[in-house]
């Protein structure tokens, strides 16, 4: 049954909009901690024992245990900085360790002790969330708000600047400021980052991506899809870069593990950093994201991955070097085409149309709200169609670069702008951020084979020189040598010259680049700075344009979503803001569905018993030996304590009605008390386009079961080190 819930009233000068009037679903909605204590009635009915004001408070338990991995979310759950997250959000480390004589993807990682754990993936990190405060009027300032355009954006910038300098003097934070309600309002987020991170623990690719990718999305699933990090500082308790001299990061708080597992009708809830959902787009941006984009995409997905396995084929090393990709271009691929198939005969656009002509016709209604809102809705509606036409013309030229030219342009342009103060210089580019660029340096080494890059960009580029002229980039064009007329034989002896004259794909080449001057990058006669200084003056003046756009695309968004939330609130309905890979909590229940998208009625949980009737011994559905063995002899633990008598076995994954997206991924599952039962790494795939459309009937999100985790690490992989300092008895 659906629940009305009264969304927060005024946490600032925006929600006051959307006030006591609005409601919404329980199970809808991604909502930060601070929004929490006006649901709070809904929250203790739904079945949470803990005080709702604790979870706004983001130092206390369980908030202070939350972290983020900078695209997934994740949980400390010892006093040692012993992290839990997903399996596919450690894939890149572990992949960053393999070689084909240690095959960590393959066969599992356990570091017995502190000093058997390796180095994460270069750039790894892990991000505490400290502290959280609305800047809307320090950003969005009277004097900034009477500019448009790129003066605007400029004006943005320098403000955002400003508070992050101010704030990351703090020695050993991170501080960014995002945008909420389409640059509506802006919150200033604090977090300690802490850059030595340490695999610990992954079982076998067999349990922490059993299924692959044929059960990517789908239930009934079977996937142990966990792994633990650990996340160091010095020894006086700051974070510092990788150092064997580290010690352990002490967390004021970490979750504990649930002693007893969850039932179907259970309150569970999701804390976590969701990275994107789109709610509250145009009927223009559906449009074109549905019947243009998302298949585009799917296409070049699908042509990725085909040459990705054509060029690694009988090669485990450029496999072991391109299965992180692999891994998220499937994932990604799998995601937008479930997304078309419930798109494809649904009524979401005409849905949206129509809600967005009674947006107007509200607004046209009152002189008042006609003067407030109505240009700016004219104006954003052009403003998207302009740049999604601006978007359609660059879709190949964004597959057409080498990756090794991305990074000799990424290279020179740190560069030049090194040459400026510090606050001067563009976002993303300042000293900050070089720890950002030396991982990227770093990272090349074993996420990178010239032969399989050069495949993927021939087959890319010989697809964009084909379009007509004033469909291409002339700039880059002119810098790469591309003609009317080539054909795929032309592209081939392009690109062969052009990686044969660069040095950059060794590591000893690359790192010095990272010092130098932009005189020095000029005067190189490296293939790839070549290009990129030739395109360096154009690509500003690009870049300016784009700005424009953007500044003026701000102001009439953040004025368009002004009008939907008084609309929405004039008739009772909520208003919460998109995710944008912020702190945020979602609540529901344990739930089935019993109109499962395969016409089926699906149970809530799964068990061992469907992993030795899925397990082939090859391939996506290889099970590990001795995890069958172990459930064969029924060794559910000594005492049967992860053992569910109505499964007759250990549960493994189950389904809940929580409202979750991308970068929820690892986000810990929490039961009534604020205990650890589960990590969410999934939803169904008749359901993932609730980023776009939420449909309370049938979205389910999928939980790897906190009893099947510990079951495999007691009886499977013998992580007893680990069950010790989590204080598993």
């Amino acid at each position: 049954m659906k629940k009305s819930l009264v969304l927060m009233t005024a946490v600032t000068t925006l929600t006051a909009l959307s006030s006591a009037m609005s409601v919404a679903y329980a199970n809808e909605g991604m909502w930060m901690p601070q929004q929490l204590p006006a649901v709070a009635a809904q929250l203790k009915a739904a079945g949470l024992k803990l005080d709702p004001k604790t979870l706004t408070k983001l130092t206390e338990f369980p908030m202070g245990a939350i972290v983020s991995l900078g695209g997934c979310s994740a949980s400390f759950v010892s006093d040692q900085g012993l992290v839990i997250t997903n399996h596919h959000c450690a894939y890149g480390s572990i992949a960053q360790n393999s070689t084909p004589e240690k095959n960590y993807l393959a066969n599992g990682f356990l570091a017995k002790t502190l000093a058997e754990e390796l180095p994460a993936q270069p750039g790894s990190r892990v991000f505490v969330t400290t502290d959280v405060n609305n800047v809307s009027t320090k950003i969005i300032s009277p004097e900034v708000a009477k500019l448009a355009g790129k003066a605007r954006v400029d004006a943005i910038e320098k403000n955002e600047k400003a508070l992050v300098a101010e704030c990351e003097k703090d020695a050993g934070h991170r501080c960014n400021v995002y945008p909420y309600y389409g640059g509506l309002e802006y919150y200033l987020i604090k977090q300690l980052e802490i850059k030595d991170v340490r695999l610990v623990h992954a079982p076998a690719e067999g349990v922490g991506k059993f299924g692959g990718d044929t059960d990517n999305w789908m239930w009934p699933r079977h996937t142990g899809d966990y792994s633990f990090l650990r996340a160091y500082v010095s020894k006086d308790g700051k974070s510092a870069d990788f150092s064997k001299d580290n010690v352990p990061y002490k967390p004021k708080h970490y979750l504990r593990l649930a002693k007893d597992g969850v039932k179907e009708g259970d309150f569970v809830m999701v804390t976590g950093y969701p990275g994107r959902t789109n709610r509250h787009r145009l009927p223009s941006e559906v449009s074109n994201t549905f019947d243009w984009n998302y298949p585009a995409y799917v296409k070049a997905s699908g042509e990725q991955l085909a040459i990705i396995e054509r060029e690694t084929k009988g090669n485990e090393d450029k496999k072991l070097k391109y299965a992180g990709m692999v891994a998220g271009v499937n994932n990604y691929y799998k995601n937008r085409q479930g997304m078309l198939d419930s798109y494809a005969g649904s009524d979401f656009l005409v849905r949206k149309q129509k809600e967005h002509a009674a947006l107007k016709s509200w607004v046209n209604a009152d002189a008042g709200r006609k003067q407030m809102f109505a240009a700016d809705i004219d104006a954003i509606e052009k403003l998207i169609a302009e740049r999604d036409a601006e978007n359609r013309r660059d879709f190949l030229l964004a597959y057409s670069s080498p990756r090794l030219l991305s990074s000799a342009r990424s290279l020179y342009r740190l560069a030049n702008e090194s040459t400026k103060p510090d606050t001067e210089r563009k976002s993303g580019f300042q000293t900050r951020d070089l720890p950002r660029f030396k991982a990227g340096v770093a990272a090349v080494e074993r996420s990178y084979d010239e032969a399989v890059d050069k495949a993927l960009v021939l087959n890319f580029m010989t697809k964009y020189a084909a379009q007509p002229s004033k469909d291409r980039n002339a700039n880059f064009d002119a810098a790469i040598g591309i003609k009317d007329g080539m054909k795929e034989a032309d592209i081939k002896a392009l690109l062969d010259t052009m990686y044969a004259g660069s040095k950059l794909g060794t590591k000893e080449e690359r790192a010095p680049w990272l010092e130098r001057k932009p005189d020095d990058f000029k005067a190189s006669s490296d293939s790839f700075i070549k290009v990129a200084v030739a395109m360096y003056d154009e690509s500003l003046k690009r870049e300016a344009r784009d700005e424009e756009m953007s500044g003026k695309i701000q102001q009439a968004y953040a004025n368009y979503m002004k009008a939907k939330i008084a609309f929405m609130n004039s008739k009772g309905q909520a208003v919460y803001p998109d995710a944008n890979s912020t702190l945020r909590v979602t609540f529901g229940k344990v739930a089935g569905r019993p109109n499962g998208a395969d016409g089926t009625s699906w149970t809530a949980f799964t068990s061992l018993h469907g992993i030795t009737k899925k397990a082939t011994g090859t391939g996506e559905f290889n099970a590990p030996q001795n995890q069958l063995d172990a459930i064969k002899s029924s060794n559910f633990g000594a005492d049967s304590k992860y053992y569910d008598a109505k499964l007759k076995s250990v549960p493994v994954n189950f389904l809940a009605t929580l409202d979750i997206t991308g970068g929820n991924s690892g986000s810990a599952a929490l039961n009534a008390k604020g205990e650890l039962v589960g990590l969410a790494f999934d939803g169904t795939l008749d359901s993932i386009i609730s980023d776009w459309d939420f449909n309370d009937a049938n979205t389910r999100d999928i939980q790897v079961d906190l009893r099947y985790i510990l079951w495999e690490m007691t009886n499977v992989d013998k992580a007893n080190n680990l069950l010790k300092e989590m204080h598993v008895e």
